[in-house]
């Protein structure tokens, strides 16, 4: 029953994203141009590769409202690491590791301190956020050197990378989910904690794996985001948690645990990655794209809960 409901979720909100592009391709002249469509893909794949990370998160019945003030962090990270001189590889795997330390604290309070997620990662957000600001003294990481812009690939093969990437790791996490043991464990997780542990699950492995992992995804996602200036924000990430856990739940993930797939993410991730640049071609002001996510977020929610409720 919650398989079907998943589903029908998923063919929702894909059914939302055809009639969004039909009213944007017959009144949104350019919207569909070639410059638009690839600036829309590097412009959310950050969200995307997050939302990988979220979606174990929140199967696991846990939330991660850090993700913002990590994805700065990791982002300084980067661009400090480049100034050093460091190769693009190095870059992108320290600010994967900067990720996975911030997701690991936050990860390990959850599990083993038993203090609850919503509390950890506040204290998180607020923690790194205000501790770069304390570092940085407010100033952008500037100076990048000409190798830094785009990891030293052309825009286009850069962006070309950027869909093979998110392809292999849709790829990995819908087969992982699956067919792994680790992937039915997060199910099993967020269904049922006790279940999951009288049957040989040790379920606080499980939640500190899924936010180590995020964290690493995060980082990932702030090195691919920052080649892409010539400086780096201290402030970058604001308001980035609410766009990754809005398409994480519009995609039908339950926001309880225990039901969810990655196909629905990446629909959630396509549907609210279109809203804000929609509104401006269609002459709405972007002001109204934080009131629209919110709304979908609310409907989302109370679709959930009421098909729970029939189960």
């Amino acid at each position: 029953m919650r398989l079907i409901h998943a589903y029908s979720r998923e063919s929702g909100v894909a059914a939302t994203i055809v009639l969004l592009n039909l009213l944007l391709l017959f009144s949104a002249h350019g919207y569909f141009s070639r410059e638009n469509l690839a600036d829309l893909l590097l412009a959310n794949m950050p969200v995307l590769i997050i939302s990988l990370g979220m979606m174990l998160i929140i199967l696991t019945g846990q939330i991660d409202i850090s993700v913002g003030s990590e994805f700065a962090v990791c982002s300084v990270v980067a661009g400090v690491c480049a100034k050093a001189g460091m190769p693009g590889t190095g870059i992108w795997l320290t600010a994967c590791l900067a990720g996975a330390v911030c997701g690991a604290i936050s990860g390990g309070l959850v599990a083993w301190l038993r203090v609850p997620s919503i509390v950890v990662t506040l204290a998180m957000m607020i923690a790194l956020r205000d501790g770069l600001r304390w570092e940085t003294q407010g100033s952008w990481v500037g100076d990048l050197p000409a190798s830094f812009q785009w990891f030293g690939l052309s825009q286009g093969m850069f962006t070309a990378s950027n869909v093979v990437l998110a392809g292999l790791l849709i790829l990995i996490a819908a087969l992982g989910l699956r067919y792994l043991r680790a992937g039915r464990a997060v199910y099993a997780t967020g269904s049922s904690e006790t279940a999951s542990r009288m049957a040989g699950i040790k379920t606080n492995r499980v939640v500190f794996s899924v936010f180590s992992l995020c964290g690493a995804l995060t980082g990932l996602a702030a090195a691919l985001n920052a080649v892409r200036f010539h400086q780096i924000p201290s402030n970058t990430g604001l308001g980035l948690e609410m766009k990754v856990i809005a398409a994480v739940i519009v995609g039908g993930t339950s926001i309880t645990g225990g039901s969810g797939t990655v196909v629905g993410t990446l629909l959630g991730v396509i549907l609210l990655g279109s809203i804000g640049t929609g509104l401006t071609f269609l002459g709405v002001s972007a002001y109204w794209e934080k009131a629209i996510q919110g709304a979908i977020i609310l409907v989302a929610i109370a679709f959930n809960l009421a098909g729970r409720n029939r189960e």
